[in-house]
């Protein structure tokens, strides 16, 4: 049996309804791999995505998170430390332990 990988505590939000693709919690602490077990290279927002969406995303409509080329809907924001992910390099931005990420999504009905 493989050992279980080592993991960081990663703060992750979701904000503009996105919480409904997510058990309906704004706010979820992960434990995160250290690694992307499909190449070893650091954990990434890249991978923090696609990690949520196979361990933490509820709803059938995957859509509304991501398209089926894995990247983000657009529509979506995304702040790291606060900061936007355009200024931290988007997907490629490495994640420390203790990091904050929050979506927010700007598509909303009326």
């Amino acid at each position: 049996m493989a050992p279980e990988p080592e993991t960081m505590p990663i703060s992750v939000d979701f904000l503009g309804g996105l919480d409904t693709l997510f058990s309906n919690k704004t706010s979820h602490t992960i434990s995160l791999p250290l690694l992307n077990p499909s190449d070893s290279s650091p954990a990434s927002v890249g991978f923090l995505i696609s990690y949520l969406v196979e361990h933490h995303l509820k709803h059938p409509r995957t859509e509304f998170f991501v398209q089926d080329d894995g990247h983000l809907t657009p529509g979506i924001l995304v702040l790291i430390n606060e900061a936007d992910w355009e200024l931290e390099g988007e997907e490629e931005c490495e994640l420390k332990a203790g990091d904050k990420v929050v979506f927010v999504s700007t598509m909303h009905g009326g």
